[in-house]
């Protein structure tokens, strides 16, 4: 029996002992090669992260692959940017990464592409109609081979990226893949590097991989305070999400993060598009404005921001929970590692600290996201009828559930696109407004979630 829950918006996610046991793998490793074959691609990039259950989940995968005529280049164990590098540098037909990111040790999962694109939504589902219709006749053998990408990948950012200064920094790599590349490139690039947790190991004997979690960041936090490092950079289980904090422990998050770095590309390009998502920070449109730049509000999601950077021609985009992309020496693909060199180069010529820099934007009063429990079958429904009465009576933004502005800030209503729930945000200029909007949106919620039903 095949889950159908862990084929979610962007990836395939599930416990690795039960979830994925061997005949579901080898389903799924059929769906997705009866998905390359149909559409004529042949060359496929394979990579994985450090789990315990990932190098059997790979052989599975690969041998599979190869079962059904494709041409599987194993990278090992990497981060999962550095597979998006090979597919995009040596324009590969699709690519396969064995992980579940900032998921517990006892999960695994898919993350798939099809040329450069990520599959998600619709494609993901795609994938389990087809396990389901399986098993497929095999067409003609393939083959694997192994190939070490890493020299390539530090290299071509070692050639892209220059300090002028040295810059002291701590890096968590939180036991996860991120820990093979960003010691080594960093240090590559003249800074002053301090690992912590940067071995691989699967299990996170250390903290859990989110650096988008407070808790997670305060041994890091610790370690910039105690080495008096200039800033701190936390990645996830799989290094394609970033957390950073300057030299006084301060947390930035993804939507301030893409302020600094809109920044700096905009001295080069005025007028250039920049793309975040309906979660962020109000501030962040207002200061791309402010530096000569084009903001668009899109959709929340990597898989979404990803495609629609290249159909704007963005040169940057960013989401809140620290999915980072550039499109200006760079691929248009999100990668915690390249854009933590980045910010170093920013840094190193500058002549200013991270901890100034962290001044220099206007500050709010915002909520994280607020989870709030809503069944699959009527969160949309949740959604849509909280939109229809705030349209009444203020401007709302739609591209992505509900975005309500008000005289002094504004409140976000969405439907979660992995979880039976709404994800709620606030944001105010002031305490009291924040209270306010969160007070009056609150009892909506209530009152609609009532009304449907729970």
């Amino acid at each position: 029996m095949i889950n159908e829950a862990i084929f979610r918006e962007y990836d395939i996610r599930g416990l690795a002992e039960t979830e994925l046991a061997d005949p579901v793998v080898e389903r799924i490793a059929m769906a997705t090669a009866a998905l390359y074959v149909r559409e004529g691609k042949r060359e496929i990039a394979m990579g994985m992260d450090g789990r315990p259950s990932s190098p059997h989940i790979k052989d599975i995968f690969s041998q599979t692959l190869a079962r059904f005529g494709l041409q599987v280049t194993d990278l090992g164990l990497v981060p999962t940017p550095v597979v998006y590098f090979a597919a995009f540098r040596h324009k590969m037909d699709g690519a396969v990464i064995i992980t579940a990111s900032h998921n517990p040790s006892e999960y695994n999962g898919f993350k798939i592409m099809l040329g450069t694109a990520a599959l998600y939504g619709e494609q993901i589902k795609e994938i389990y109609r087809l396990a389901c219709d399986g098993p497929y006749a095999a067409e003609k053998k393939g083959s694997i081979k192994q190939k070490d990408i890493l020299p390539e990948y530090l290299a071509y950012i070692e050639e892209n990226i220059q300090l002028k200064k040295k810059i002291r920094v701590v890096i968590d790599g939180g036991n996860g893949t991120g820990g093979i590349t960003a010691p080594e490139l960093y240090r590559r690039l003249g800074a002053e590097v301090t690992p912590l947790y940067c071995d691989v190991d699967g299990r996170f004997p250390n903290h859990h991989p989110d650096p988008t979690v407070v808790k997670n960041l305060q041994d890091l936090i610790a370690k910039v305070k105690e080495t008096g490092a200039d800033l701190g950079i936390g990645l996830d289980g799989d290094a394609d999400r970033l957390g950073v904090v300057d030299s006084r422990g301060r947390i930035l998050w993804g939507d301030q993060l893409l302020i600094i770095y809109a920044r700096d590309i905009l001295k080069n390009h005025p007028g250039a598009k920049i793309i975040s998502e309906v979660k962020a920070s109000e501030v962040l449109y207002s200061e791309i404005k402010k530096y000569g730049g084009i903001p668009i509000m899109w959709k929340a999601g990597h898989s979404l921001i990803k495609k629609k950077i290249f159909e704007e021609n963005a040169l940057a985009a960013g989401e809140v929970s620290g999915h980072i992309f550039f499109n200006d020496k760079w691929f248009g693909f999100d990668d915690a590692v390249y854009a933590g060199a980045r910010l170093l180069e920013i840094l190193g010529n500058s002549g200013q600290t991270l901890a100034e820099i962290y001044d220099s934007i206007p500050q709010v009063f915002n909520t994280p996201e607020i989870r709030v429990d809503a069944g699959d079958e009527i969160k949309f429904r949740i959604v849509d009828t909280i939109r229809e009465h705030f349209k009444k009576i203020l401007p709302v933004i739609d591209i992505d559930g509900a975005r309500v502005k008000f005289p002094h800030g504004w409140a976000l209503v969405r439907a979660s696109n992995t979880q039976p729930a709404l994800v709620v945000r606030y944001e105010a200029d002031s305490a009291e407004e924040l209270q306010k909007i969160q007070s009056q949106v609150d009892e909506v919620i209530r009152s609609v979630k009532a009304q449907i039903g729970s």
